[in-house]
């Protein structure tokens, strides 16, 4: 004997569908305004900042996200990459996977001293490494395999070829002054 369904339940399972499927976007849609917070305050340079110095050079203007650390997207040789700046390394340092991907060659090996101990890395030399309307090059680097994650260390190698003055939360790149 076949069972009729009770009038009314289909409409029941598929108002409870609806309210399912509207959970569900819903959740999706935090999900996803949650991840670009974040991002944010990763990477708050996400859009680098650029101006004109008062003598007509251009200048980037970069905030310090909510960890300390002045993170920034910017291009190697015209790729996107991310960048930590780091004053305290002495060349810009790229994790072997990225630098894979960036097509940059391994040169010499050389043995770096970090603040985890000694590593083996390879010299590499970049073309142009632009941040904002900067631009730099060639550049000297080093392939780093025991490098996390896909942030780049932008060392002294990039920054000791700019003027740069950090006020509060806010550093200021620039272009050298010509006297």
């Amino acid at each position: 004997m076949k069972q009729t369904p009770a009038p009314g339940s289909e409409s029941k399972q598929l108002g409870k569908g609806m309210i399912i499927a509207a959970w569900l976007l819903l959740l999706g849609l935090l999900t996803w305004f949650f991840n670009d917070q974040l991002g944010q305050q990763h990477n708050p340079n996400q859009q680098v900042m650029s101006a004109m110095s008062p003598d007509g050079q251009p200048e980037v203007i970069l905030q310090r996200n909510r960890f300390g650390h002045y993170v920034a997207s910017g291009l190697i040789n015209t790729q996107p990459v991310v960048f930590m700046l780091d004053t305290g390394a002495t060349d810009v340092s790229i994790p072997l996977p990225v630098a894979e991907k960036l097509g940059l060659e391994k040169g010499q090996p050389l043995m770096y001293q970090t603040a985890n101990g000694t590593i083996r890395a390879w010299q590499t030399v970049i073309d142009e490494i632009s941040l904002g309307e900067l631009r730099v090059g060639p550049v000297r680097a080093s392939i780093n395999p025991g490098a996390q994650g896909n942030e780049i260390l932008l060392g002294m190698s990039f920054l000791k070829q700019l003027d740069f003055n950090q006020q509060g939360n806010t550093l200021t790149l620039k272009y050298p002054s010509r006297n």
